[in-house]
């Protein structure tokens, strides 16, 4: 049944390297945010040891993840990956979560170390901390024949290069990201090529969320900072001084007597 571990067992990671797909599970701090889960396929992830995975993250109308691991304080990540042919088994990474975005130097120093090969589209690399695995017996999990990996969105994103690179200005993908990656559902700033691009092109983000639960801005998680314990510290100070002032008269016509 459930083991957990603090590092990926050597098996586990040639498992895990072997798998077609998995999904990515991130959160805002906020309880009134939306949770996000988001399927990844391909061969476009790897691990670079028994504590550091990661994946790339390739261009969509959603960018939930980014968002989520930009948020200050935030970070979380869960990955999870079950199987769909053999033995029944569910693997999870939960972590904290490193955006690494497309032409950054830290993108550029992580794609020359470690050989990754991009493509068109790529627009970040996504890299997980982990700091717990968890084992489970997924025999619920039905089988599933692997066929082909889908094309459709490496060929959506190569024409797209293409017709830039033909003159197509519009066709960029910066814009692309303005409009659709500078924000979240819930109004959590996103790729930050994707605002930057958005202020300079004068590029209003699309709205995410319809209905009366709609929101054009993030509201944030109440917790409890530094700066609140110094306010509190403050007024319990002014408070004791003003009792004491108020109180010494009585005080000091008691002592005399």
């Amino acid at each position: 049944m459930g083991q957990f571990f603090e590092t990926i067992p050597e098996q586990g990671m040639k498992w895990i390297l072997s798998q077609k797909m998995f999904w990515v599970g991130t959160a805002p701090l906020s309880g009134s945010g939306h949770v996000n889960v988001s399927p990844k396929g391909g061969c476009y992830f790897g691990l670079l040891d028994n504590k550091t995975f990661w994946y790339m993250d390739l261009s969509g109308s959603g960018n939930e993840t980014i968002s989520h691991l930009y948020e200050p304080g935030n970070g979380r990540i869960c990955v999870m990956f079950n199987a769909f042919e053999g033995p029944p088994r569910i693997v999870r990474l939960w972590g904290h979560g490193r955006v690494l975005e497309l032409n950054t130097p830290i993108f550029n120093d992580f794609v020359n170390k470690h050989d990754v090969n991009t493509i068109p589209g790529c627009r970040s690399i996504i890299v997980v901390d982990i700091h717990q695995v968890g084992g489970s017996c997924g025999f619920s999990v039905p089988f599933f024949e692997f066929k082909e990996f889908r094309t459709q969105l490496n060929e959506f994103n190569a024409k797209k290069a293409e017709r830039f690179e033909q003159g197509k200005s519009t066709e960029s993908f910066e814009k692309y990201w303005a409009f659709k990656n500078a924000k979240s559902m819930d109004g959590l700033p996103g790729l930050e090529i994707a605002r930057k691009t958005a202020k300079e092109e004068n590029i209003a983000p699309m709205k995410k969320m319809v209905g009366p639960l709609a929101t054009d801005q993030y509201r944030p998680a109440t917790r409890f900072t530094l700066f609140h314990l110094i306010l509190v510290a403050f007024f319990t100070a002014l408070t004791t001084a003003w009792f004491m002032v108020s109180l010494w008269p009585v005080l000091y016509r008691s002592l005399v007597r």
